[in-house]
């Protein structure tokens, strides 16, 4: 519905131009016609120039800002990092203790075949994802903000066992 919407007034804008266009080509018959407002033009593009930069800086600082990576303040220590490998059909974690607050680095491979590597909150909603490939380790950031247990599942079928395909991770309340 809302592309539908957008996709209207998108047609309707673009009309607008096209109908602000025409009529501007077709007063303009004559030079005598564009002399007057030439230097008026040229500064008037100045300015639409660099407002068109400033406020897309601005935008695009402030989507730097939403990015949803958690950042590395206080440098490398701040930063829990568990290697994860999925093995037909099992995860194997280099810890399974990690604290709220905190970033999280999820180091993620295969060992045999693509994996789904998914981690579920305590009420079982898919919390964050990646793929687990062999020969390649992604990188998957999350800082927990609830204690409890988080299930890790495997999300791309890999195998007849697949099913219980299942690590936990315990994530205790920061101290």
């Amino acid at each position: 519905m809302i592309q539908s919407i957008a996709w209207q007034v998108t047609v309707v804008l673009v009309v607008l131009v096209a109908l602000g266009f025409l009529f501007v080509a077709r007063r303009a018959t004559e030079r005598s016609d564009y002399e007057p407002i030439r230097s008026k033009a040229s500064r008037t593009r100045g300015i639409v120039f660099w407002a068109l930069v400033l406020v897309s800086i601005a935008i695009i600082g402030v989507s730097l800002g939403h990015l949803p990576y958690a950042a590395r303040a206080g440098g490398a220590d701040a930063v829990q990092v568990v290697r994860a490998s999925g093995h037909q059909w099992r995860w194997e974690l280099s810890q399974t203790e990690v604290v709220t607050g905190k970033p999280v680095e999820f180091h993620v491979t295969g060992a045999d075949v693509n994996h789904g590597f998914g981690i579920y909150d305590p009420q079982l909603r898919l919390v964050a994802q990646t793929q687990a490939m062999p020969g390649y380790t992604n990188v998957l950031r999350h800082t927990f903000a609830q204690p409890g247990t988080y299930r890790i599942l495997c999300l791309e079928y890999c195998g007849l066992a697949h099913h219980a395909m299942m690590a936990e991770l315990t994530v205790l309340a920061a101290e």
